[in-house]
C-alpha cells in the first residue's frame, strides 16, 4: 500500500479547508486537502452560497424587468422565463469558481486528492479513492468537513418534492406552490428566488419571529418587506407531517396554541437548519471530544482533544458562515506555524440577500438590553438617502448602536439596497474600536449608499443632516 507524507493534511475542500490549504502552502508546509466532491468549494460554492446567490440575482432582474423597468422608462414585449438557461447560468458562475480554486491549488503547490478520509491515528490518515486506499502520515491534521442539512423527525427529505437547500436550487419547474420549512437565512433566500418566479410561497416558523438571531426592529422591518412581495408567514407554527395527496403534498401544521392546520405544497423545502458533518472520520476511533450538539470542541488556537489535531468552520460551535470558516482557517494555521492566528468573534458580520438584503455585525438592541449596557441608538432611512433614491431602492435604514459613555460602536444593522456591501464599513470600524463620532466625520463620496451609514452615526447624537 502506497504511503505518502504532508506537514498538514486538510480534511475538506469547503471555503475553510481550502483557504486554510492555500495559507499553509504560503507559510512554507507540504499540503494535502482531501474532499470527496469532484470539485472543490465545499457546500458553499457547489450547492449553497454561490448557487443561491446566482439565482436570486437573475430572479431579482425578472422581477425587476416584470415590474419596475417601466418605471424607469425601459419598455419591453411580453415577458417569458426561461429556467432551464437560468439553472444553466448559475451551473456556468459555480464550473468557473470551482475551476479557479483547482488553479489556486496548482499555484501554491497544494496536492488535491478526492477521496473519503478517515483519521487511524492522530497522525495517519487513510483515504478511499476510485483507486483504492492511500495512507498518508501527517505531521498536523486540520478538520474542516463543514456541515449538513439537517430534517425533521419523521420526515424524509427526498430532493423531489421534500427538498433541502440543494434541491431547491435545482427545480426543474417553478412550483404552483411551495412552502418553506424554516424563516432563517436559507429560507428567506430560496424562498423570494422563487416567489419571483412565481410560486405561491408560504414560511413556516417555530419562533415567533423569522431570523430570531437578528436584530428584532430589523426582522419586523424583513418579514413586512416580505409579506409586500407576496411571502405568507405561518409564525409560532410547526410541521408535524408531509403527507402524499395526489400530486400534492398535505403539511400538517401545529400552531403553539394546539390549532392545527393543513396546507397543500406541490414542493416543501426543509430549511430547519445545518448540523455539523463528522460521520465517518473516525473521531471516536482516536478521541477527539465532541460536545452535547456534536460539534467538536476546540481550543483558542483550534487544537482538538487530541494534539496535533485541528478543526474549524462549521463543526466547531459558532455562526455557520463560509467568511466565518475562512478566518478560522487562516487562523489555525498560522497557529501551527508558530505564527499569531486570531478570529474578532465579536466582527463577524451576517447576510440575508433578499431583496432588501439584511446585514449585521456586533450586538442588537436586545442583547445590550439584556446585558444592561447602556447604549445610544442612530437611525437613519434610505429613503433620504439620495443615491438610494435615484436607484429605486429606498426601502430600508441603517441602525447604528454605541455605548453610552464612550461612544465605541457595539452594533450595526442595516436593510436595505446592497446592505451585505455596507456591512464591511461598520465591521472596519469596529475592528479598530471607532466611535460613531468616527464614522460620522470621515468623509464618504456623493452620492452614495454608504452616506446612510454616515447619517445614522450622526444620528446616535441627534445630529443627522438630511433627515
Amino acid at each position: 500500500m502506497k504511503q505518502n507524507k504532508a506537514d498538514l493534511i486538510v480534511i475538506g475542500g469547503g471555503p475553510g479547508g481550502y483557504v486554510a490549504a492555500i495559507r499553509a502552502a504560503q507559510l512554507g508546509m507540504s499540503v494535502l486537502c482531501v474532499d470527496k466532491r469532484k470539485t472543490l468549494g465545499g457546500t458553499c460554492l457547489n450547492v449553497g452560497c454561490i448557487p443561491s446567490k446566482a439565482l436570486l440575482y437573475s430572479s431579482h432582474q425578472y422581477d425587476k424587468a416584470e415590474h419596475h423597468f417601466a418605471d424607469l422608462g425601459i419598455k419591453i414585449g411580453k415577458l417569458s422565463l426561461d429556467l432551464d438557461q437560468m439553472m444553466t447560468q448559475k451551473d456556468k458562475v459555480v464550473e468557473q469558481l470551482t475551476k479557479g480554486i483547482d488553479f489556486l491549488f496548482n499555484k501554491n503547490k497544494v496536492t488535491r486528492l478526492e477521496g473519503t478520509a478517515r483519521l487511524r491515528s492522530p497522525s495517519e490518515v487513510s483515504i478511499k479513492t476510485e483507486k483504492g486506499e492511500e495512507i498518508w502520515h501527517a505531521g498536523q491534521i486540520l478538520i474542516a468537513t463543514g456541515s449538513e442539512s439537517a430534517s425533521l423527525p419523521g420526515i424524509k427529505i427526498d430532493e423531489k418534492k421534500v427538498v433541502s437547500s440543494t434541491g431547491a436550487l435545482s427545480l426543474k419547474k417553478v412550483p404552483e406552490s411551495l412552502i418553506v420549512v424554516g424563516g432563517g437565512y436559507i429560507g428567506l433566500e430560496m424562498g423570494s428566488v422563487w416567489r419571483r418566479l412565481g410560486s405561491k410561497v408560504t414560511v413556516v416558523e417555530f419562533m415567533d419571529r423569522i431570523v430570531p438571531q437578528m436584530d428584532i426592529e430589523v426582522g419586523t422591518a424583513l418579514q413586512k418587506s416580505l409579506t409586500k412581495q407576496g411571502i405568507s408567514f405561518k409564525l409560532s407554527s410547526k410541521v408535524s407531517a408531509i403527507k402524499e395527496k395526489k400530486e400534492k403534498l398535505s403539511v400538517e401544521i401545529e400552531s403553539s396554541s394546539g390549532d392545527g392546520d393543513a396546507l397543500e405544497a406541490d414542493i416543501v423545502l426543509i430549511a430547519t437548519g445545518r448540523k455539523p458533518y463528522t460521520h465517518g472520520l473516525g473521531l471516536e476511533d482516536i478521541g477527539v471530544a465532541l460536545n452535547e450538539r456534536g460539534y467538536i470542541v476546540v481550543g483558542e488556537r483550534y487544537e482538538t482533544s487530541i494534539t496535533g489535531v485541528y478543526a474549524i468552520g462549521d463543526v466547531i460551535p459558532g455562526p455557520m458562515l463560509a467568511h466565518k470558516a475562512e478566518e478560522e482557517g487562516i487562523a489555525a494555521v498560522e497557529a501551527m506555524a508558530g505564527e499569531y492566528g486570531h478570529v474578532n468573534y465579536g466582527v463577524i458580520p451576517a447576510v440575508i440577500y433578499t431583496n432588501p438584503e439584511v446585514a449585521s455585525v456586533g450586538k442588537t438592541e436586545e442583547e445590550l438590553r439584556d446585558a444592561e449596557h447602556a447604549y445610544k441608538v442612530g437611525k437613519f432611512p434610505f429613503l433620504a438617502n439620495s443615491r438610494a433614491k435615484a436607484i429605486g431602492e429606498a426601502e430600508g435604514f441603517v441602525k447604528i448602536l454605541a455605548d453610552a459613555h464612550t461612544d465605541q460602536v457595539l452594533g450595526v444593522h442595516i436593510i436595505g439596497p446592497d446592505a451585505g456591501t455596507l456591512i464591511a464599513e461598520a465591521a472596519l470600524a469596529m475592528e479598530f474600536s471607532a466611535s460613531s463620532e468616527d464614522i460620522a466625520r470621515t468623509c464618504h463620496a456623493h452620492p452614495t449608499l454608504n452616506e446612510a451609514v454616515k447619517e445614522a452615526a450622526f444620528a446616535v447624537d441627534g445630529r443627522a443632516i438630511h433627515i
